[in-house]
């Protein structure tokens, strides 16, 4: 294994930059499903809680 020095150091700052890129990726993600979450949080926290409870039926 004959890596030069400066060709380690490339390689790391790759993984480095790779690591963090996915790591801001995951982020995004994340925010975006929270937002998601709170969005069908508000629209069921709107409906009418009596919504359902009965059925009228005639024949």
């Amino acid at each position: 294994m004959d890596m030069s020095i400066a060709a380690m150091s490339v390689d790391l700052s790759l993984a480095k930059t790779q690591q963090e890129l996915g790591i801001s990726v995951l982020k995004i993600a994340m925010e975006a499903d929270n937002s998601l979450a709170e969005e069908a949080l508000e629209i069921v926290e709107s409906l009418d809680p009596a919504l359902g409870n009965n059925i009228d039926i005639s024949i």
